[in-house]
């Protein structure tokens, strides 16, 4: 944990106190060789990322630092450390593939990112294979769609920003003109579907593989907001558009076919029914907050 957040679930929850830490940062080869080395580590969940776009954008070092030479280093130490590790999932996202005319996205689409934060991640798949191809580093790598659920607190995000927006009966804001087009994914299915997959590794129909996970559900920003607002019964609370996004992508979704496959996942939770769960959390975080 970088940085030290007190409204974060992790903190507010009491989980820290229930597990083990190590301060430091991806950018330190040292001490993620000693985290894995020390504690033992046979299983790796490669999370940490700077995770939003318009940050990336605004900086594009501190995101190639965290997010390429943040994953080189993991993997590097994981290597150094084959009689422990046993499986690495790397976190990536559907922004590595870049924007395609045909849709949705398989993990057999080249990764063909442009800017910042979909170039790192494109970059941290391509590292991630060749560890696998060179090494035998037994990694598999998630392509999730757009996360939403309990516990996020960035609030520039779509989701949280827009409940927070309605609880406090103001118009949610939406960044981009509406029309952008994404697969959202709710996090506890996202959880289900990391751990099936580690449950599975190593194995070689699955390491050195992508997998992408997602709802196969593509929804335009508009209706995700319209329909945020009749769960919460805000509907006169008309969206303010500022048409202001710039560097991402319009339409992006997934096809989630080989995860049924070969993993036998699904989502088990419907759109509405995440969505919901999501705004009575922030309902219940947020009360009384200023």
């Amino acid at each position: 944990m970088r940085d030290w957040v007190p409204d974060s679930r992790l903190i507010e929850a009491g989980l820290l106190e229930r597990v083990t830490t190590v301060r430091g940062e991806l950018e330190d080869l040292t001490v993620l060789l000693r985290a894995i080395n020390e504690y033992e580590i046979d299983t790796v969940f490669h999370l940490g990322a700077q995770t939003i776009v318009g940050t990336a954008s605004r900086s594009p070092l501190s995101t190639f630092e965290g997010n390429i030479r943040g994953t080189w280093n993991l993997l590097e130490a994981c290597r150094i450390c084959p009689q422990l590790v046993q499986r690495v999932i790397v976190a990536s996202s559907d922004k590595a593939y870049g924007e395609h005319e045909t849709l949705p996205y398989t993990e057999a689409a080249p990764l063909i990112g442009r800017f910042p934060y979909d170039v790192s991640k494109s970059c941290a798949d391509l590292i991630a294979f060749s560890y696998h191809a060179t090494y035998g580093t037994p990694v598999a790598v998630t392509r999730c769609g757009n996360l939403f659920g309990p516990g996020d607190l960035n609030w520039n995000r779509l989701i949280p920003g827009s409940i927070r927006s309605a609880l406090r009966n103001e118009r949610p804001v939406i960044r981009s003109d509406g029309t952008f087009v994404r697969d959202y994914f709710y996090v506890r299915d996202a959880v289900d579907a990391y751990l099936v997959l580690a449950e599975r590794m190593p194995h070689p129909d699955i390491t050195g593989k992508a997998f992408n996970f997602g709802m196969e559900r593509p929804l335009a920003v508009i209706d995700v907001v319209q329909l945020l607002l009749r769960l919460m019964d805000r509907t006169q609370l008309e969206p303010l558009i500022l048409n202001q996004a710039n560097h991402e992508i319009l339409r992006q979704y997934l096809d989630c076919s080989r995860a049924r496959e070969v993993l036998g996942w699904q989502p088990t939770r419907t759109f509405e029914a995440g969505l919901s769960a999501t705004i009575e959390w922030y309902r219940a975080h947020l009360r009384g907050a200023p």
